[in-house]
């Protein structure tokens, strides 16, 4: 599916790079972690972001938006301690 990873990394990166002044505002940030070939994009939140109840919201409205925009071939954007929850 990833016809050029490299590519799209860099897209994605240029995507948090656009939303990461609004978390550095609430005294959060975000990194990326890593792809998967199904087109998950795996991130960590740092700082206020990580324990605030709305990061979700965040991420689902505000970071897998602007992430898709910038690399439609992603399918979606997860939080890693999510993942551990689950």
């Amino acid at each position: 599916m990833m016809d050029n990873r490299e590519d799209t990394v860099n897209r994605i990166n240029t995507a948090l790079n656009e939303i990461r002044p609004f978390l550095k505002s609430d005294g959060g940030d975000i990194s990326f972690i890593d792809l998967d070939e199904d087109g998950t994009v795996k991130v960590e939140l740092h700082g206020a972001c990580t324990g605030c109840s709305v990061n979700q919201m965040t991420l689902k409205s505000g970071v897998e938006m602007t992430v898709k925009k910038h690399a439609p071939e992603v399918k979606r954007v997860v939080e890693i301690s999510q993942l551990e929850q689950a």
